[in-house]
């Protein structure tokens, strides 16, 4: 496909993806402003705040600013008027990354990814600068460059990868398939296949721990949610829009849950620790969900971790699949190749859920609420160990005769097919 027109498709892509995003925070304002208000305060006041909704959900961290007279009224202590917020809704991010990469992926299949990529994200940026010079407010402000720079990663950053998996996997007649030959004359391309097939498993593992842990707290306390719902006193609007946000962190509860079953935890507030080796927690926000959080654990949770060696297992069982084998049973399996898949699936594995421990990091309010979130290093280590055992117990295990049979013709023939679509093979 002509590269001006996969540059066109790619800035549409994008297009949508910001105009989606920009709506689907105007639209419940505005009927929040039809049926609370009446229609009598200024319409226009919503652009501002369906904007500020947008750039937090891309990660954009803002600053708040009360008026001195909120101080007043509530009798709050006035250094707590000014704070930052920048515990994002990883909801909003991860739709945003799954459209960018499924964007990417096109327009690599068109044959110009790189192309495709460079268009949507500069797209992106400009519409990200558009939307913070026109959207200007004392009580919330933002960091230009952030406002810019933050948005364009989300977009941009998936659709990359997107657009590089889809030439690794599908070849693109140019830098991926350059890439893949050099690798391949030395026999590692079908090992560094083997270990993304691994990583992803991990990953996927790590997200899936996190969610049945989120699960199995709410229904365990799903009282003492009820509870805070009902403390909220809230009306229907309330009780929508306090559902809605709380939907909105499931993620990021979902990776809190992961932290929880690494070992290392998270914390909730400056002082406060939430871990499978001792909970200590102090003044909770009155957010309902929060209310999953037990008070205290039991050190038998610790446990929880061999999940992971169970997830690494069956990712290096996956890998191992797909790795070259020898001429028979009885021929000595390859090393290096092993040795190489195991690195991708621990230093990726440790590297992806650092970043999503770190993108489930930041404060939510003045004071102790500054601090919020899994420690980003300890999380990413610890998980990269715990996954790094399962996958080295199954790459480096005794392999059966049937095994043997089965993981040869898989290997071979995803090498054949992948040298079948790559003409730079010789």
């Amino acid at each position: 496909m002509n590269r001006l027109l996969v540059s066109l498709l790619s800035a549409f892509d994008a297009l949508v993806a910001v105009a989606v995003g920009v709506v689907a925070a105007l639209a419940p304002l505005t009927v929040l402003w039809a049926v609370a208000l009446g229609g009598g305060a200024d319409w226009s006041m919503l652009w501002p705040a369906s904007v500020r909704l947008w750039q937090f959900g891309n990660l954009v961290p803002v600053q708040i600013t009360l008026p001195q007279e909120y101080a007043v009224a509530t009798g709050i202590a006035a250094d707590a008027l000014s704070f930052s917020v920048s515990l994002a809704p990883l909801a909003v991010a991860a739709l945003i990354a799954l459209f960018a990469a499924r964007s990417g992926g096109r327009a690599s299949t068109a044959g110009a990814g790189l192309t495709g990529v460079a268009a949507s994200g500069v797209t992106v940026a400009v519409l990200a600068a558009v939307l913070a010079a026109t959207a200007q407010t004392p009580f919330a402000t933002v960091e230009t460059w952030q406002a810019v720079l933050l948005p364009t990663l989300v977009f941009a950053v998936p659709a990359l990868l997107g657009a590089v998996a889809r030439a690794w996997r599908d070849g693109d007649d140019g830098p991926i398939d350059a890439v893949f030959v050099q690798l391949d004359r030395r026999g590692y391309a079908a090992a560094v296949s083997a270990g993304a097939r691994g990583l992803a498993i991990a990953v996927t593992g790590f997200i899936a721990v996190g969610a049945l842990l989120v699960g199995i707290a709410t229904l365990a306390r799903g009282g003492e949610i009820v509870s805070l719902f009902q403390a909220a006193n809230v009306d229907v609007i309330g009780a929508t829009a306090l559902t809605v946000g709380q939907a909105a962190y499931l993620p990021t509860l979902i990776v809190w849950g992961g932290a929880f079953a690494a070992g290392p935890g998270f914390v909730l507030g400056a002082g406060s620790t939430v871990a499978a080796s001792g909970t200590q927690l102090g003044v909770v926000p009155g957010i309902p969900v929060l209310g999953a959080i037990p008070p205290v654990t039991p050190p038998a949770l610790l446990l929880v971790a061999l999940l992971f060696v169970g997830a690494g297992f069956i990712a290096g069982f996956a890998a191992r699949r797909r790795l070259p084998v020898g001429a028979s049973a009885s021929a000595a399996e390859p090393v290096t190749p092993r040795l190489i898949a195991l690195a991708v699936v621990m230093v990726g594995g440790g590297l992806v859920v650092a970043l999503l421990a770190l993108l489930a990091s930041g404060a939510l309010g003045p004071g102790r609420l500054a601090e919020i979130g899994p420690p980003v290093g300890a999380v990413g280590l610890a998980f990269a160990v715990e996954v790094g055992i399962g996958t080295a117990i199954a790459l480096f295990g005794p392999r059966s005769r049937r095994d043997h049979e089965a993981a040869e013709p898989e290997a071979r023939g995803a090498d054949s097919a992948r040298a079948a679509d790559t003409p730079w093979v010789e």
